[in-house]
This record gives structure tokens, sequence and C-alpha cells, in this order.
């Protein structure tokens, strides 16, 4: 019997979905993809979000992400701390974190970073991480702050060892369509090293294509392709990589799923 995936990382708000989202959920639940995490980006987005949230099948973030910082305002901390509290099926904060490719908003990219942590560790929620190529500076500032719930590190793509850094200070690792191009070798060996509750299967859908759909839209059936070449590094069944993945995104975002009765 197969065994139940999460998407636990899609952005199934954006416009890139607006014409066939009910297809694309049908498409992720004919390969047994049965439940989707839909983190926030801008606060102009978040009604989208909460929308979805109100299905049985999705789970949701508020958050403010730092691929989109000219969005955002000094208010939105202020909004987002607000939405936190009237809305009770927020599971996370995020998406957030810290992009050091725009380096010209590194300083604006860390203040709203740290808005966001310091809610989530009042709050006690799990906070979802955007982090490229800013892993140590990332780990040595959770490190600081000591999070009460950990969270997730979106799109993990760095070594064995920086992986593990995160995984000690509480959190798991994303792992998605970066994962089945052949030249990550070192994520490759990062994913080989993980403990089997170190990490979440996810697509970042629409973004992020797997190596053979480079130009394509994402979505999140092919988190089934992803879970199949986590299970050939791993040298482990797709059963295994499924249950293992689906059971750390169910106790790191807390979601009401009937994982025994779970089809």
């Amino acid at each position: 019997m197969p065994v139940m995936l999460i998407d636990a990382h899609c952005h199934l708000d954006f416009s890139d979905f607006d014409a066939d989202r009910e297809a694309v959920f049908a498409r992720a639940k004919n390969v047994d993809v049965e439940h989707f995490v839909v983190p926030g980006t801008m606060s102009s987005r978040w009604q989208n979000v909460l929308a979805l949230g109100k299905r049985d099948d999705v789970s949701i973030g508020l958050g403010l992400h730092p691929y989109f910082i000219e969005a955002h305002r000094e208010a939105d901390i202020e909004a987002l701390e607000r939405a936190l509290d009237e809305n009770d099926g927020v599971i996370a904060v995020g998406e957030c974190g810290i992009d050091a490719r725009f380096d010209d908003t590194w300083d604006q990219q860390w203040h709203f970073f740290n808005a966001q942590l310091r809610l989530a560790k009042t709050r006690k929620l799990p906070v979802i991480i955007h982090c490229v190529q800013a892993n140590d500076q990332v780990a040595k500032r959770l490190r600081q702050l000591k999070l009460p719930a950990g969270g997730l590190i979106h799109a993990f793509s760095g070594s064995p060892e920086q992986a593990q850094a995160f995984i000690d200070l509480g959190f798991v690792v994303g792992l998605g369509g970066a994962v089945t191009y052949p030249r990550a070798k070192r994520l490759h060996r990062a994913v080989r090293s993980l403990p089997d509750d170190g990490f979440v299967l996810e697509t970042d859908s629409p973004d992020m294509p797997l190596c053979g759909q480079q130009g394509e839209r994402n979505e999140p059936a092919n988190v089934a392709k992803v879970c199949r070449q986590v299970a050939r590094l791993r040298e482990q069944s797709e059963e295994a990589i499924a249950a293992a993945s689906t059971q750390t995104a169910a106790r790191l975002f807390s979601l009401p799923l009937d994982l025994d009765g779970a089809r």
C-alpha cells in the first residue's frame, strides 16, 4: 500500500496556478501526495494563503520572503504579528530568511528576518527559512536565539556538516528538485548523511524544477520523483523515505493528520 506523501513547501497561492489549481491538486493526489504546506511570502498575498488554508489538505505559514524585500514595509512586521494572533490555523512563521545573492539588501534582509525569528520564538512556532549561500551565518543566528519549535531549512543545498549543524539546533532540511541534478555531489553527500528524522520532501512549486524539467512549471506531484531520488541516494525503499518525511513534517508542523489511516 502506498505511503502518504507531503509537499512540505509549495507556493500554490501563486498566480502560476490560477488556471488549473484543482487539476494540480488532483495530479498530486494521483501519486499519493495528500497534504501541502504553503508558506506566505509578502503581506499582499497573505489573504490568498489564508484562503488556501481553509482546505483540509493544506497547512499554511505567513511570512516576509527576502526575495521580495522591496515590497516589505516596517508596518508589515506588526501586520504579521496581528495575522498570527488572529488566525489559529497558521502552523509556522515564514517563508523568511537570508539570500546572499542580493547583497545590496543584506541589512534589510536581516532586519526582517530577525523580527520574524522573534515572533516565532515568542509564539513557539516553527519557522520556514529560505537560506541561500548563508548557511553558516543563519546557523549562527539560530544558535543564539534557541528557537523552541525549530523549523525547516527549505531547499537545502549545503554540506553534510552544515546539515548537521541545523539538525543539532532542532531544525530539519528540505530536499527538493536540487537532489535530482547529477552535478549536486555535495548535496548528495549531505542527503546520505542525514538521520531518518532529519529531512522532509518538498518542491517549492512553481519554482526549482527537477533535472530534465528546466524551464517548466514545477508542481507538487513531483514530490514522488524527489522521493525516488532520495531513496536511491540513501539506498532505502521509497516507502521508507516517504514514511520518514511524512512523519517528520507532521511532527515539525503539528499537522492534524491521521498517519495510521492515511492510504
